[in-house]
């Protein structure tokens, strides 16, 4: 089953090949059984699971489980761009960092200084949150806000 999907090669001294097909394994299914990987590289269930162990401990590898939004009553998702004040660009992406409906958040060059993420119940908690929060922090200069229609992908590696 390993062999069939396409892993990435290292790109870190700190990983090797097996690391890789171990983390394309967990990609896939985060719950494929350790046996299974070690099955399918030829290699022992105890050597799976000191790599695992090592990546986890040195935050190459976390483990999570992913949601759907939608599922879960977010139906308003959108990416914001902010433009802010230069000299006050980290404290204001620190604010933002905080606000609890944010999932993402950027410092970037280009057109915006800050991308965001955020997801809200509808379009009145989208509007709020601009208005309410988003707009109050001091600095924000200029915002524009791009609503999601439809995830064509979400992958995460």
């Amino acid at each position: 089953m390993l062999m069939e999907y396409q892993y990435f090669l290292p790109i870190s001294k700190d990983l090797d090949e097996i690391d890789c097909k171990i983390i394309t394994a967990l990609r896939y299914d985060g719950r494929t059984a350790f046996t299974q990987i070690a099955k399918e590289l030829k290699v022992s269930p105890g050597m799976i699971r000191m790599r695992y162990n090592r990546m986890i401990e040195n935050g190459t590898l976390r483990v999570m489980a992913i949601t759907n939004p939608l599922n879960l009553g977010y139906q308003a998702m959108a990416m914001i761009g902010v433009r802010c004040d230069g000299s006050r660009l980290m404290a204001i992406a620190e604010k933002i960092t905080a606000l609890d409906e944010v999932v993402y958040v950027v410092v970037t060059n280009g057109r915006f200084d800050i991308i965001l993420e955020v997801m809200c119940r509808n379009q009145s908690e989208l509007l709020q949150f601009l208005v309410e929060k988003l707009y109050q922090i001091e600095g924000v200069r200029e915002t524009e806000t791009f609503i999601n229609l439809k995830i064509l992908k979400e992958n995460y590696i």
